[in-house]
């Protein structure tokens, strides 16, 4: 057990370097090399562990992406009474969070989706299972939004993921070489007005 245990332990070690690399250089710019250096592994040490550099990153994407996706964009929204609300402070820490990151390099997950589009299909088939579960997660809380009044009940849910999603892949992108603070600030608030399209009108 405590070899096993020793085991998880160094693997988990290697993931959060090898995310880190992959993260600010490029899974492509960053060689095995690269990553031996990072940990101080030789290279017997990294295949008893990882096959190729692509089992690696992938192990990376089912672990450490989705974990890191799931804690700050879906988990936050599960089971909250008014979903619209819900997300939008959800979306608006996760801006924060990167606003006062020194070493913001942009949204991890739309980053790995840019660069293995039409590189690496199995790849790229990991990253989008992701964004299905956080899509699957947003229709799920804006269906229930219907059910209990906080969303207009003609409102396409899927629509509305898909807008949401693509806006906050959007933002992050810009945020990367802009005015984070200013960038965030404006897009909270069209997102607030846009919430407001899809809220039951309420009479006087």
């Amino acid at each position: 057990m405590d070899k096993n245990l020793k085991r998880m332990a160094t693997m988990n070690r290697m993931q959060k370097s090898g995310l880190d690399l992959f993260y600010a250089q490029g899974y492509y710019n960053t060689s095995i090399d690269d990553i031996l250096k990072s940990l101080n592994l030789s290279k017997g040490a990294f295949y008893y562990h990882f096959q190729s550099k692509e089992e690696f990153f992938i192990s990376i994407v089912q672990n450490l992406v989705f974990r890191k996706v799931y804690s700050m964009l879906i988990e936050p929204i599960e089971g909250e009474e008014n979903p619209l609300r819900a997300i939008e402070i959800c979306l608006d820490d996760a801006l924060k969070t990167a606003e006062f990151n020194d070493l913001d390099y942009g949204f991890v997950l739309s980053n790995f989706l840019n660069e293995f589009n039409g590189r690496n299909e199995k790849i790229t088939r990991y990253l989008t299972d992701i964004v299905k579960v956080w899509e699957v997660n947003i229709v799920t809380a804006l269906q229930r939004g219907k059910t209990d009044g906080f969303v207009e009940r003609h409102i396409d849910s899927e629509g509305a993921a898909a807008f949401i999603i693509s806006g906050y892949f959007g933002i992050r992108s810009l945020m990367v070489t802009g005015n984070c603070k200013m960038l965030r600030y404006n897009y909270i608030q069209q997102l607030r007005y846009y919430f407001r399209s899809l809220s039951p009108v309420v009479l006087a």
